[in-house]
Parts: structure tokens; sequence; C-alpha cells
């Protein structure tokens, strides 16, 4: 997409400043109705000054002298105004008079630190949440293009319109929701935080700005849902693959990515003598240990010996994250399960009908899941609700 402005150069007198018949000569530039000054360091006489031309009359050897040096003056604005808009760069009427006057700008702009981010956290980062922030930069150059006709800006320049702008443009992409929309909000909030820890900036312009998210209900299986899958045996070995991985998160609470990275090394003997997981979360780096049930440890039993697992040196067999969501919906219709069946919902059914709904402590349970805070934690707290009104029902009944 190639950039268009408004551009324009004026030569004017400043009369304020007016002094023994002459005035001080200045250039203005103008970058999408917004200018920037240049004093030229020269005065001429006010009386010779013509404001249509905007040139000096008369046929004098100093008005030829004067004149000869504003077109020059004109032409290298405008050489400089190209070479900005060849280059891609970020253009600004302050830009233009910093080029023409040499000034090296040393300011960062949001180019900068997206280039700093992709660098210095690509081995910090999991690729997933690295694409995620590769699909956010889409979305930030394609919002510069479309509202500044330009692919950059100064960091300097964001502020709290900058942000409620995005986010509404945002609402205007196709079948975006509120939340993805915070989410591509929250990663331009880290970049520029980032920036302002290291000092590129001097205020954050997310100071007033508060997410807002719609709060969704986890999904999860009820113990009668989660027994007709485990009980359902199927003749087609992939089929039969998903569901013991399925159901081996149902009863550890890792997610995919932990699952497929387990290895004998990650069996050890815990301080009961039975066998736990020791691990930590590819998402968080936090470290996780988690006591196996026996039927964890009876589906680890089935693939011990499996060539795929044999192969690549790990507990189970690989298979990509896409086609195993894939085949669970096909496991959710054979098995009379009307919600919409992902593996992470594996992780909800860990929390909820297996560890929390059978008196598991919530302090607990946030250890095993590998959570920082016990907050996050909490989001599953109306399992304990429903299981307290459940006991109350029972008692009702025996009253």
């Amino acid at each position: 997409m190639k950039n268009s402005h408004s551009f324009s150069i004026l030569f004017w007198l400043k009369l304020a400043a007016a002094k023994n018949g002459k005035a001080p000569l200045y250039a203005r530039v103008t970058v999408n109705g917004k200018r920037a000054e240049i004093s030229l360091k020269r005065k001429v006489p006010v009386a010779h000054w013509d404001t249509n031309k905007n040139r000096l009359r008369g046929i004098t050897g100093e008005t030829k002298m004067v004149n000869t040096y504003l077109e020059q003056v004109h032409i290298k604005l405008f050489q400089c105004y190209r070479k900005l808009q060849s280059e891609g760069k970020l253009i600004s009427s302050r830009i233009v008079k910093a080029h023409f006057l040499g000034i090296d700008d040393k300011r960062y702009s949001i180019s900068d630190i997206i280039e700093y981010h992709n660098v210095h956290m690509k081995d910090t980062l999991r690729w997933g949440t690295q694409k995620n922030y590769f699909t956010t930069h889409k979305y930030i150059f394609l919002f510069l293009n479309e509202n500044f006709n330009t692919n950059n800006i100064y960091l300097s320049e964001l502020n709290y319109k900058f942000i409620i702008d995005f986010e509404r443009f945002l609402r205007h992409q196709k079948s975006m929701g509120n939340n993805t929309i915070m989410k591509h909000i929250e990663r331009l909030r880290k970049l520029v935080n980032l920036a302002f820890k290291m000092e590129w900036i001097d205020k954050d312009p997310f100071v007033k700005f508060k997410a807002k998210y719609n709060r969704k209900e986890r999904e999860f299986l009820t113990l009668d849902e989660l027994q007709r899958i485990e009980q359902k045996e199927f003749s087609v070995s992939r089929l039969e693959l998903i569901k013991d991985l399925f159901v081996f998160s149902c009863y550890t609470g890792l997610s995919y990515g932990d699952v497929m990275s387990l290895s004998k090394d990650n069996i050890i003997i815990g301080i009961d003598r039975k066998q736990w997981i020791y691990s930590q979360r590819q998402k968080t780096r936090i470290p996780v240990k988690i006591p196996l049930l026996t039927k964890a440890l009876e589906i680890i039993k089935k693939y011990e010996l499996h060539p795929s697992s044999i192969n690549i040196e790990k507990l189970f067999p690989a298979i990509s994250n896409q086609k195993l969501n894939s085949y669970l919906k096909e496991i959710a219709d054979v098995c009379g399960i009307t919600k919409n069946l992902t593996f992470h919902i594996a992780r909800h059914t860990f929390a909820t009908t297996v560890t929390l709904s059978n008196g598991v402590p919530i302090e607990t349970v946030s250890k095993l899941l590998g959570h920082s805070k016990i907050s996050t934690t909490q989001i599953y707290a109306k399992v304990i609700e429903r299981k307290v009104s459940e006991d109350m029902i029972r008692l009702e009944q025996r009253f």
C-alpha cells in the first residue's frame, strides 16, 4: 500500500519580530495539516516582500540572491520529503524539518520496539505466543496505514486517543470478538510497557486505559460425560489414542503441549513413594508436580511399548493439536456429547469434576495446575458452590 500525504512549503516573514524595516525569513512545512517552522537565518525588507509569490520583489543583486536561496531551500525540503516517502519511513512536518537541518532524530518508533521484542523474546516465548504477537503486529501496521498514511509512528506520539482509536479499528475487523480485541491491545500494552521500562518513552499512554473482557464460563465435562468417553472403546487406533490423551489430561490437568513433551525422565518417585510427574508448564515455565492417579498410570503403561512413543522417546505418540481437536469432535459425536469438545476442556475438567468437586482444596488445585496466582484458579470456584448446593439438596432429602 502506497502512503499518501498532503505536503506543502510556504515562505513567510515574522512581522512580529520586524526591526528597522526588516523581518526574519521563515519556511513553513505542512504535512497532513501539521506545521513545522524553520528559521532561514536571514532578514529581508518588509516593503519588498510579495505575499502572493512568497518571494522578494525587485531586480537588485540582493533580491536575486535571496530568491535563489529560497528556490534551493524549496528543492531541498521537497527532496527530504520524497526520500522519506520512497524509503517508506514515518513522515511528519517535524521529521522533514529534522532531515533538512541534518539533525539525527534518535526517538524510538513502534517498529523499533516490535523489532526489539521479536529478536529478544524469541528464546523465551513459545512459538504459539510469538505467532499471536505477529498477528497483533499485522493489525498495528494496518491501523497505521489506514489512519496515519504511514507504516510507523514514534512511541512518544502514542496517547490514550491512539489506543481507543486502535480498539475501534479492531472492532470493525470481520469476526473479531471483544476478548480477541482485548488480547491484541494487551499485547500492544506489553510492547509499550517494555519500551517504558527501557526508558524509550517518558510516559505510559496506557495509564488511563482498562481492558474490558467479557467473562466466559469455562466449559468442562460432567462426571457422566467423562465416564462416557472413558468407557467408549474405538476400533480406529487414532481415535483410541485421542481418547486416551484426552482422558490422561482430565486426570493430570496438563495442557496439550505439556502432555506431548512428557518423557520417562518426567516420571519420578515422589515423597509418598508413588509415581509423580515432575515437569514445568511450557506456557509459563512454572514447575508442576502431579501425583499420578491410577487411571493416568494405566494410560502411560498402555503406550510404554508403542513404536511411535519409543521412536521419539516420549510417553505418547506425537500428534498435532489441530488434528487432535478435530478428532475430538468425532469422539464427542459418538459419545453423545453436545459441548464443543477441545483438548483444553480436559484441563478444566480436571480442575472441576476431578478435583474441586471431590473436595480437593483450591490451593492444592492451583499448585497442580501450575497457576502463579490463586486468583486464576478461583474462576473454578463456582464448582464448589454447585457442589454445596447438591450436598444441601441431598441433606434436605434425608430430612
